[in-house]
């Protein structure tokens, strides 16, 4: 529990703080008095959502292999994952930034945008969607830091950036006259000092690198995909699933939006501890797993639910205290104040299943079953959220979109975390010994018997997932 409290606070410190920094965009816009450019950002990150899915898949795959190599106590393997995650980190966020750049337009209105608020957004994003390298870059350096265990520095590359955008953003859009955009460039920026500070950290302190070797890359560039690329697709789903909710919302009006945005921006903020739990469980279930631990694998499943239970009770109590003060703060009137009042009566509280299915994603991604993590997020996105959203609507209006999408993700978290448990009673039996060694030397029996101490050697041989 010590080490799973310490790399969710590190890592949450450094996830909050950039979310705390979209809040703060979302007040000093607010500020402006004008409801379009809430709902523009509403809109707008929804897209960017999208895109940093991409970041996160590619961090998670960073972690899981980086994680296992450590824990085999394989240095130089560790060193040249990290060089080749990097290396396809900026292939793939340059190709997606640059598709996403080119319709931007497109996906606004597909979202339901028009108008000013759709002039808006897209002036947001055509300054935004280009730093995704930048972005995508920095969070897996900082995957690389969890992988090693050191979740303080990287806390401090996402603390940095969160501190020079919120310097820079009263700069531009107030004293600089800049508005959206303005917001847009604070956060670039604030992208750019994530990227150096982890790289910093990355080479100076931990040395985690090596040569780059083509033909190297080519042949770990399978087992990077083989996590990278369910993990993305896992990541889109969230996305995915905003943007249902979105459109629905989209059909009331520009104040319902503007309030889901807000509550898009608390989110993060209030629950940045969960969401980082997964980054803070991953690494120990790849360094025990790697290790052939899996009682301590077990064991930090346990812990990491409890964790997220009492961790959101308490959180949520608070918000249903002071959602006077925040709808008040963010000037919401009518729909807008309504829905964040729903939102921290009723809904807050569900984020319990969703911390629970972040807890069985992390540990699917690094005990070599990515494609579960796929399956369950996908499930959650679709199943669990277009009909249940839809019946919400009919029923309720938009309070009930938000009712709706938390009672359907709570049936794919309950799936999740019991495949997970299932997964590692598996792989306990797996690596068990199958028979008990003669009585005799201790150490004659060891290696006659390898398997009762540990089961790394067959980690060694299952590196392909889901092998």
């Amino acid at each position: 529990m010590p080490h799973i409290l310490a790399m969710s606070f590190t890592s949450a410190a450094g996830i909050t703080a950039l979310f705390l920094v979209d809040l703060l965009d979302m007040f000093f816009l607010s500020m402006l008095g004008t409801i379009e450019l809430a709902a523009a950002v509403g809109y707008a990150g929804t897209v960017a959502f999208f895109t940093t899915s991409f970041g996160i898949g590619l961090s998670i795959s960073s972690v899981a292999l980086i994680s296992k190599a450590i824990g085999a106590n394989e240095r130089a393997k560790a060193e040249r994952l990290m060089v080749h995650v990097c290396a396809t980190a900026l292939i793939f966020s340059s190709l997606v930034a640059g598709i996403v750049w080119l319709y931007i337009p497109d996906l606004l209105s597909l979202l339901g945008a028009q108008g000013k608020t759709l002039a808006l957004a897209v002036s947001y994003l055509n300054i935004l969607i280009p730093s995704l390298p930048f972005l995508t870059l920095a969070m897996c350096l900082g995957a690389g830091l969890r992988a090693v265990g050191d979740g303080k520095r990287a806390m401090y590359s996402t603390i940095s950036g969160g501190l020079v955008n919120a310097v820079l953003d009263p700069i531009f859009i107030f004293s600089l006259d800049l508005g959206v955009e303005g917001a847009a460039i604070a956060s670039v920026f604030a992208r750019i000092t994530m990227l150096v500070i982890a790289c910093w950290a990355i080479v100076k302190h931990h040395k985690l690198y090596t040569r780059f070797y083509p033909k190297r890359y080519i042949q770990d560039l399978r087992s990077i995909n083989g996590i990278a690329i369910p993990a993305i697709l896992t990541n889109i789903a969230t996305p995915t699933s905003n943007a249902f909710v979105t459109k629905a919302m989209a059909t009331f009006s520009d104040d319902v939006v503007a309030g889901y945005a807000v509550i898009g921006r608390l989110i993060p903020v209030l629950f940045g501890v969960i969401f980082a739990l997964s980054g803070a469980v991953a690494p120990i279930v790849g360094q025990n797993y790697g290790a052939g631990q899996l009682d301590r694998v077990k064991e930090s499943l346990n812990k990491a639910i409890l964790f997220c239970i009492g961790y959101i009770s308490v959180v949520s109590l608070l918000f249903f205290l002071v959602n006077n003060q925040v709808i008040a703060a963010f000037t919401l009137k009518d729909e807008a104040g309504e829905l964040v009042r729903f939102f921290s009566h009723f809904v807050a509280i569900t984020f319990i299943f969703n911390g629970i299915l972040f807890v069985a994603n992390a540990s699917f991604n690094n005990l070599g079953k990515p494609t579960f993590s796929t399956m369950m997020s996908w499930g959650k996105a679709t199943i669990g959220t277009v009909p249940f959203i839809w019946l919400g609507a009919e029923l309720y209006g938009a309070e009930g979109v938000l009712l709706g999408q938390a009672i359907g993700g709570m049936f794919f978290s309950l799936i999740g975390i019991y495949l997970a448990y299932r997964l590692v009673g598996q792989k306990q039996i797996a690596c068990a010994p199958t028979a008990q060694p003669l009585a005799m030397d201790t150490d004659l029996s060891s290696e006659l018997n390898p398997l009762s101490s540990s089961c790394a050697q067959i980690n060694q041989l299952t590196e392909k997932p889901d092998s």
